[in-house]
């Protein structure tokens, strides 16, 4: 591996604005903001619009849409007419 051309590799702490819900681990990404965790420690910050805990998919929220309606609705209305 070359020396110097990676990015620091160090922990950050991942926070869900929507869920408050915060996980430290590592990334290369780094925040201006920082937090101080669990540990005592400070550790910068990177808020994030979704995870894992304000998912719709992980949280059961899903809404399952009815496809099958809408393509026979589509074919009623397009539907080819008869030769005239």
């Amino acid at each position: 591996m070359k020396q110097g051309i990676h990015p620091p590799y160090g922990p950050v702490v991942f926070r869900d604005k929507a869920g408050g819900f915060a996980f430290l681990t590592r990334s290369t990404a780094t925040g201006e903001k920082t937090i101080e965790w669990e540990d005592g420690r400070t550790y910068p910050v990177i808020d994030v619009e979704i995870s894992s805990a304000s998912h719709p998919f992980y949280t059961g929220q899903t809404r399952v849409l009815d496809t099958a309606g809408r393509v026979e609705r589509f074919e009623r209305r397009y539907a080819r007419r008869e030769a005239r």
